[in-house]
């Protein structure tokens, strides 16, 4: 009788578990879908798609360029450099508004190259911010002096860039930046807005000894440079018969402060003021929408560096390119 009646409330005690459990899990999922349909858009413009789970798989590519021309003593010079392109393919879920994401670079796996490369990306109805750091050994290219031109091998100089775009929304209750850059809402309706914003570039590219080694009169060198900005702009979501979304908007900002130097071999230079300096930002997308449940589309984050001095004219590109299809469960 003891041991059928311990058994039986052990049964009890169990199923009270499962229905604890089972409370809970319905509490949460009850929480995270007020919070999902909790929207602070004009539901006439932007909505939140049905479904729970969203899952997508994504092609992302991107790359670094440099281009500076100049004029010294009467001799021109230009150089025209680039990383490696970066490629990976990322598996992401979203539940409910919860994200995870898993991405896979298939040279890095196979020790093609050793750069690096951190992303990181918050788009939400009022502020956005795109963020990057790329540390690379990758860069190469031609660098013209004169009648002269000599090859940068991968290798020969060491990359460090940071990268920083921070939006502003105005019109925030119809303009959706996540429904083009991350598929958490569907713009109905075509809507524009003015962007006030801040961005960010910095970092250095420095010599290595790969390049003493094959070129061992060659100088050490070391170039550091840091810009940031702020400005407005204007951005645009355009849809065409319910199903399509195309994307654009650009932030151009005004450098308010820099301070950029080279040391050559120990000897320390410092740039001399900015005759123009300026940080563009700029986004595209297009997303289509197959049915309340499939979709798929393409997004291009840039950003660009425009400065010259009384000797030089340099321009530096950072970019992000995917290609994406997801599916709403």
């Amino acid at each position: 009788m003891i041991v059928a009646a311990l058994a039986g409330a052990m049964v009890v005690d169990a199923n009270a578990q499962k229905l604890s459990q089972q409370q809970r899990r319905e509490r949460m999922d009850s929480v995270l879908t007020a919070r999902y349909y909790k929207t602070p858009y004009d539901t006439n413009f932007v909505v939140r798609p049905e479904g729970r789970l969203t899952l997508k798989v994504r092609l992302n590519q991107s790359g670094d360029d440099f281009h500076v021309k100049g004029e010294q003593d009467g001799i021109s010079s230009k150089a025209d450099l680039s990383t490696s392109r970066k490629t990976t393919v990322s598996i992401a879920a979203s539940y409910r508004g919860l994200s995870a994401a898993l991405a896979i670079n298939p040279a890095k796996l196979r020790g093609a190259y050793e750069d690096y490369e951190f992303y990181l990306s918050y788009y939400s109805s009022r502020i956005s911010v795109d963020a990057s750091y790329h540390r690379a050994t990758t860069l190469a290219g031609d660098v013209r002096r004169g009648d002269m031109t000599e090859h940068l091998e991968s290798g020969d100089v060491k990359l460090k860039v940071a990268n920083l775009a921070g939006y502003y929304v105005f019109n925030h209750r119809q303009f959706s930046f996540p429904a083009a850059f991350t598929q958490s809402y569907i713009q109905r309706r075509s809507a524009g807005s003015w962007l006030a914003g801040i961005s960010y570039q910095g970092g250095s590219i420095e010599s290595r000894e790969e390049m003493k080694k094959r070129a061992p009169d060659a100088p050490h060198i070391k170039i550091k440079a840091n810009h940031l900005g702020i400005g407005g702009g204007y951005g645009y979501n355009w849809v065409l018969g319910n199903k399509w979304l195309f994307h654009f908007s650009m932030l151009p900002t005004i450098v308010i402060y820099n301070r950029n130097y080279m040391i050559v071999d120990d000897m320390r230079r410092e740039e001399g003021k900015m005759r123009f300096n300026m940080i563009f930002n700029e986004r595209a997308a297009i997303v289509h929408n197959f049915s309340s449940r499939y979709f798929a589309g393409a997004t291009l984050v840039m950003s660009n560096s425009v400065f010259s001095d009384d000797a030089l004219v340099a321009n530096q590109n950072k970019w992000r390119a995917r290609a994406f299809f997801g599916i709403r469960i």
